[in-house]
């Protein structure tokens, strides 16, 4: 194999907002080689991360269309880039590692690619998420955690937004699926990560998920709230996907657990968890139940604010109903468009430099 061209393509992945960070022991390289042939591997520095028709790229490159057209179709039926259609017409773009690549290859993956995953993770990838200090995610609880006096943008109501979707798909969650290849997997649902809209046509028409309802979707959802999953979303307003994350499998709540990072740096906390003093009865059930350890329990149940992810996870097991869900007054509003959130990423990245 020709390793020039993957170390091409590896650097033109780390161009994206969450990014592909060479390493010494080139094990980035390993899982390109694993994903791409030679042939493959030289097309994706030819598109963008803006949807392209193919004559435009032809038109850029003086290729031949027809050619390239099948190319590209194979290639997005691999999971290898992005196609939409919109107004009739197909349009390609490059996929980034993640929220991209990574997620694509939930249909493939095998001992092999968990292995060269969770290494790449473990050495480079957990430090790339939170290069930033600006989440790529947000924390979405479910409605019926959430104070009835708090008012709330459109947003903040996932199930509305859910029975909204024009079309939606579920797939296995990739990353408790690494894990039990790697044999540390869990035993929390799997076949919980939601997505919508165009990000659902592609996962549907590529086989790499199946189509679902509303309700069937908002029946996952409360499954995932009582196996005591964690709801994330791409950090912006408009719901493209869920993933119901587990705290001992997936890369945000493993940078947050595991390595010990601050949970801003990959989730961002819109509500917060407040105990009602008065009814609370130091049973220790929300103790137990919080996935990141952020309530302790003295006379009464006390929450650390600075660890509470906002999840709602401990409302579902108070026998009092002494806690709901606030608006933190100090939040961060999510972006309104997920173009904003990467170029904000892009500027935090370099700050941090």
């Amino acid at each position: 194999m020709n390793e020039e061209v993957y170390e091409k393509l590896q650097e033109f992945l780390d161009q994206f907002p969450l990014g592909f960070p060479k390493t010494s022991s080139g094990i980035e390289i390993k899982i390109l080689k694993k994903l791409f042939t030679e042939d493959e591997a030289k097309l994706v520095p030819l598109l963008t991360h803006i949807p392209e028709t193919v004559a435009r790229i032809t038109q850029r490159y003086k290729l031949e269309e027809r050619e390239l057209e099948d190319k590209l179709e194979h290639m997005a039926k691999k999971g290898l880039i992005f196609r939409v259609h919109r107004e009739g017409k197909t349009l390609y773009n490059a996929a980034p590692f993640m929220i991209g690549l990574y997620e694509y290859s939930v249909e493939k993956i095998d001992k092999e690619l968990a292995k060269l995953y969770k290494e790449y993770y473990d050495t480079a990838y957990v430090n790339e998420m939170g290069a930033s200090n600006v989440p790529g995610f947000k924390v979405i609880p479910v409605d019926e955690t959430i104070s009835t006096d708090t008012i709330l943008y459109p947003y903040h109501h996932l199930k509305e937004s859910i029975k909204k979707a024009r079309i939606i798909s579920v797939t296995d969650c990739i990353c408790r699926k690494e894990s039990r290849l790697n044999g540390e997997g869990c035993e929390y649902p799997i076949e919980t990560c939601l997505s919508f809209g165009v990000a659902a046509e592609y996962y549907i028409e590529n086989n790499i998920g199946r189509e679902i309802t509303a309700e069937e979707a908002i029946k996952i959802l409360e499954e995932a709230d009582n196996a005591g999953l964690i709801h994330a979303s791409a950090n912006s307003k408009h719901l493209s996907n869920i993933c119901n994350c587990c705290p001992c499998c997936c890369a945000t709540m493993k940078g947050i657990i595991k390595f010990g990072y601050d949970k801003h740096r990959f989730l961002n906390a819109i509500f917060e968890s407040i105990i009602d003093t008065e009814k609370c009865i130091s049973c220790g059930f929300c103790v137990d139940r919080c996935p990141v350890g952020a309530i302790d329990l003295e006379d009464i149940a006390i929450v650390n604010r600075d660890k509470c992810l906002g999840c709602g996870l401990c409302y579902r097991v108070c026998p009092e109903e002494a806690i709901t869900l606030q608006l933190r007054e100090d939040g961060e509003e999510p972006f309104n468009k997920v173009i904003e959130m990467g170029m904000a990423i892009l500027e935090g990245k370099k700050k941090s430099k």
